[in-house]
Parts: C-alpha cells; structure tokens; sequence
C-alpha cells in the first residue's frame, strides 16, 4: 500500500476498521471518496461528526434519537398500551419494515448472557417494569432472539413481568415461507408446531 500517498493510506485504513469492510472494499471506497467533488466528501464528514453530536438515547423507549424522545414515542397515533421488547435498535428497524406493529418499543440493549458476564443489572429489565407500572401498558411482546440467550432473557422478563399483571406474548417463530422442512433446524420445528394454527 506504499504506493499510495499517506492520507489515502490514511483514509484506507480508517475505513477498513468499519465492520464488514475489508482491506479490498475499503480502498474501493478511498478511491470513490478521492473521484467526487469536494462538496461530497465533506458532506460525508459533516454527516459523520452530525450523528456522534447529536444521537443520543430516547428517555423513553433507548431507541436512537436526535431528540429526548424518538419519532415512535412521539407519534399520537401509536398504541401506548402495546410495548414490543427487543435487544437491539436495528431489531426495531427490522419489525417496522414489516408494517406488522403500531405499539411502542422498548430497547433492552442486549440480553441475559451469564457466560459472557451480562446479568439482568446489565440491560433494561428494571426501566421496563417502571414503564409497565407508570404507563398502563396492557401488553408486553417479547420480540427477543430465538437463540439459547433471548430465549432465557424473555423468559425472565416474563416471570418479572407477571407480578404486576400485564399480559405477556412472544413473538411467534418457526419454518420460514419457501423454507424446505429438511433444512429446518430441530429448535424452529418444534417452536413451528408448538405455535401452529387453524387455517
């Protein structure tokens, strides 16, 4: 890479230290960055230094937000008696894309991982149970993994929960649409026919 002035090589390695972005794509990008005009590129950098001043946490829900409270806490029309618990922000992004909710969310930052050190101090369990006790939420959708840890972190949610007498749901999971039964892991089929309907 010596033979690249050093901001390039600068730029290169800044850019392949960003998940996904390998050695190859991060100098693709150095050399798309270097070919647009000058405006782009700093709006680029505006936009970066924009987003680490202003993004902070909702007061609410700890969805990403620009102001104290993100555009779904704010919104009138969504149902404040529906809470969809998940780990991450992008899992929220995920199931608003699908046009399947109109509650509000609340972000636990991760879930229950005793191997890695992570307890229920760790993420949002107690902030979840004042909002149920303060905002008269009548359900509570647990919408954690499907793995051993949002498994075990929905299930101690749910023993938390039902002292205070909200209803609690999980989110149904099983054989995707087109999904071939054969490459079906045993966890999902029994979660499928365990969760299986009338039709």
């Amino acid at each position: 890479m010596d033979y690249y002035p050093g901001s390039i090589r600068n730029l290169i390695r800044t850019l392949a230290r960003l998940p996904g972005i390998g050695q190859k794509t991060a100098e693709r990008l150095a050399m798309h960055i270097l070919q647009q005009p000058a405006e782009e590129a700093h709006q680029l950098a505006r936009s970066i230094v924009d987003l680490k001043k202003r993004l902070r946490l909702c007061s609410c829900c700890f969805s990403l937000s620009d102001d104290d409270l993100c555009r779904i806490c704010r919104d009138p029309s969504r149902d404040n008696g529906l809470v969809c618990v998940v780990e991450q922000p992008a899992d929220m992004a995920s199931i608003e894309k699908s046009g399947a909710f109109n509650g509000r969310y609340h972000i636990l930052g991760g879930c229950l991982s005793p191997m890695d050190g992570v307890g229920p101090e760790d993420i949002r369990i107690v902030e979840l149970t004042h909002r149920v006790q303060k905002e008269g939420v009548s359900e509570i959708i647990l919408a954690t993994g499907t793995n051993v840890e949002g498994e075990s972190t929905a299930a101690y949610i749910a023993g938390m929960l039902s002292p205070l007498g909200v209803k609690v749901s999980r989110i149904a999971s099983g054989v995707p649409m087109g999904g071939d039964l054969k490459y079906v892991d045993q966890v999902t089929l029994k979660r499928a026919m365990e969760s299986r309907h009338g039709i």
